[in-house]
């Protein structure tokens, strides 16, 4: 078997040192073959699933929008916009005699220490009842609070005003 494998060889050594096999032939045969074997396409994600996908992701950014936002708290404006005005007018009210005290200070420096620590406990009373308005049942109950605690301050300043001016008047009087 092997004398006739090599005579063939001979025989035909031409053909196989020119590349008796022309590649033309052999790409449409390979062609052919490709066109008729079926490709199999992607799989698909099932239709159901992307809807589901699609749910979870925008519930995900509904929880975090709601639950992480920080203008989602009450104001005293949302339970009642007349106790706002209220306040913004107290609160400039409070302010502008605070200023007034503090020109006194400087004549009296005791007497101003002890009236800015009544005043702080007041003011951490409001702070207090600012943090109670988010988590009150009873919002509108709270929004009075506050307005009372306010004028409560207001009232505290304008006593602490009218002493000092007394007396002050009164050690006008003494050096004289």
């Amino acid at each position: 078997m092997s004398k006739k494998l090599e005579e063939y060889i001979r025989a035909h050594k031409k053909d196989f040192d020119t590349g008796g096999f022309s590649s033309d032939k052999l790409w449409t045969r390979i062609e052919q073959q490709l066109d008729q074997e079926k490709i199999k396409k992607p799989s698909r994600v099932p239709y159901w699933l992307g809807i589901a996908a699609s749910l979870i992701v925008m519930m995900a950014i509904t929880f975090i929008y709601t639950y992480r936002s920080p203008e989602a708290e009450n104001t005293i404006a949302d339970v009642n916009p007349g106790f706002a005005r209220k306040e913004m007018r107290f609160a400039s009210l409070i302010e502008e005699k605070k200023d007034s005290l503090e020109v006194y200070a400087k004549d009296n420096p005791d007497l101003y220490k002890q009236f800015s620590s009544d005043l702080g406990k007041l003011g951490e009373d409001y702070e207090r009842l600012k943090k109670e308005l988010q988590n009150s049942p009873n919002q509108r109950l709270v929004v009075k609070a506050m307005s009372k605690n306010l004028e409560l301050q207001l009232q505290v300043i304008n006593q602490q005003l009218s002493i000092i001016y007394e007396v002050s008047q009164s050690n006008k009087e003494n050096k004289i």
